[in-house]
Order: C-alpha cells, then sequence, then structure tokens
C-alpha cells in the first residue's frame, strides 16, 4: 500500500471542515511566536487554503505587520480557494511548487510555510529554496503538526482504524511522518545553514459539537485520513466509524473536547561572509 495514495488536495471548502478550522486559529498563534515586525515581503510557500497568509496579512494594528504578502500552492483549487474571500482576501496567491520557488535570490524580507513540510518530496530542497529567497538576517519558519503524539484527533482516527484493519497501520501519519519532531525540524534546519534556530510547540483546542461533526469531514476525502476512508467499502467504513465513536471522551452534553499540538521552528539566514582581504587568498 503506497503511503501517499489518499493524500488528497483539490477541494478547498471540504479541507477548511476538516482541519481549517483548526488551522486558521493555530496559524494567528503561529504569527505571534514568530513575531515578523512591521514592513517587509513575505512569502507562504505550500499556503494551502490560505489559513498562515491571512494570518500574516492581518496586522495586529493599522500601518503594523508586513508591508506585502504572497501566498504560493502547487494545487490550483486550493490556490483559488486561497484567493477568495474564505481563504486571504487581499493577498495574491500563485500556483507553484515550494520546492522551485519562482522568485528571485534575497527577494523576500521571509518565507514561512504552515502544515506543509512534510508532505514535500523532498523537504530538505524546500528549506534550501526558502533560505535562497530571503534576504541575509531574514527568518525561515515552518510549523507541522505533531502527529505522533500531540494531534488528539488524527490519534484517536488511527488507533480506531488499525483496530479494525491492520493494513491501515503504516498510513498512520505519525509513524509516515517523523520530520514531524522537534529534533528532526531542528536538524533540518541547521543543515541548511540557518542560524538561532528555535522550535516551539504551540497548542489549539479542537471541540467538537458532536460525533457527527466530528466524523463527517473524515467523509470528504481531503488528506491522509479522510482519503483513507474514501477508500473503504460501506461496511468497513461503518466499523470504523463505530470503533472511533466507541473510543472518544464524550461531555454529558455530547461535545467532544480533544487538544491539538503543533512544532514550530524558525531561523535565520546569516550574513554573507566577508571577502577575505587581498592577498589573504592561498595563505
Amino acid at each position: 500500500m503506497t503511503e501517499d495514495r489518499y493524500d488528497s488536495w483539490a477541494a478547498g471548502e471540504a479541507y477548511e471542515r476538516y482541519m481549517g478550522r483548526w488551522s486558521r486559529p493555530l496559524a494567528g498563534r503561529f504569527v505571534a511566536w514568530l513575531d515578523p515586525g512591521d514592513g517587509g515581503r513575505w512569502l507562504d510557500a505550500g499556503c494551502g487554503t490560505g489559513a498562515l497568509t491571512a494570518a500574516l496579512a492581518a496586522p495586529p494594528a493599522p500601518g503594523a505587520g508586513p508591508r506585502e504578502v504572497v501566498g504560493l500552492e502547487r494545487s490550483p483549487a486550493y490556490a483559488a480557494f486561497a484567493a477568495s474571500a474564505h481563504g486571504a482576501p487581499g493577498a495574491p496567491c500563485v500556483v507553484g511548487d515550494a520546492q522551485a520557488l519562482p522568485f528571485a535570490d534575497g527577494a523576500c524580507d521571509g518565507v514561512v510555510s504552515g502544515l506543509v513540510l512534510n508532505f514535500l518530496p523532498e523537504p530538505g530542497r524546500a528549506v534550501a529554496e526558502a533560505v535562497r529567497v530571503v534576504r541575509a538576517g531574514g527568518t525561515v519558519a515552518a510549523y507541522v503538526w505533531d502527529y505522533a503524539g500531540g494531534m488528539e484527533l488524527l490519534r484517536y482516527f488511527w488507533e480506531a482504524a488499525t483496530a479494525v484493519d491492520a493494513s491501515a497501520l503504516p498510513l498512520d501519519e505519525g509513524r509516515r511522518f517523523p520530520l514531524c519532531r522537534p529534533e528532526p525540524l531542528r536538524a533540518l534546519w541547521e543543515e541548511a545553514g540557518l542560524a538561532d534556530v528555535e522550535v516551539a510547540a504551540l497548542g489549539v483546542g479542537t471541540v467538537f459539537g458532536g460525533f457527527a461533526d466530528l466524523w463527517e469531514p473524515f467523509l470528504a476525502g481531503q488528506g491522509p485520513a479522510p482519503g483513507y476512508v474514501a477508500s473503504l467499502a460501506s461496511p468497513g467504513r461503518d466499523r470504523l466509524r463505530e470503533r472511533l465513536r466507541a473510543s472518544l471522551p464524550v461531555a454529558q452534553d455530547g461535545s467532544i473536547a480533544l487538544r491539538a499540538r503543533a512544532w514550530a521552528v524558525r531561523g535565520r539566514r546569516p550574513p554573507a561572509a566577508p571577502p577575505p582581504p587581498d592577498g589573504a587568498a592561498g595563505v
């Protein structure tokens, strides 16, 4: 079973109900932690439906925040959603590959990405591209879900899925994405030559009104877990649904309160080393 065969990214509205409602408040927390300062040109590489682009483009006060924010997204459908009133209105979004950025060297003051790095075939190449297009002293930063431990919705889901279908085990994002941990993220940033690297945990609450509010977004096929659900025949889907329902902590009013954690990383592109003084070459 090829792990990425269920990674579908074609319907922005469906993704928003599944994950966007949590990734948008998370993006706000990331920007507050990042503190991008005033002015400058920022790029959101792999912007998805525009959550981080919108958070960057929404200044905390008039005249504050980046001067310009541009989103880049490889899925045309998601790029169109990001450019709409529901995504990141007012910020342009172009279709492109985060691993081959269509920007000149040093063209940006900062490059960020949210919840996308682990889905790229070559994350190191994407970070190298971000370093290339950011100016000396500029910031490169990203965040990813803590799939292995801190993303409770998916932990409950995959525990239920593998209990009824052992072949689903390799699809679990906690196993698929070892990058989504503090030390691998730090190492990736340091290997790219970035300085002052920091890693931090960012959390958001994920409260569902009831089981239908939690389960129905899994039926829309956007992302690995919903893609897996869409592949199941009705009997298998029903077994998974009931196993998941039975495992969840349901309050007396029917609500389900879970937590979601992400790991954020940032670093600074150091200035270029000065050339050696005349006559020093060969010494």
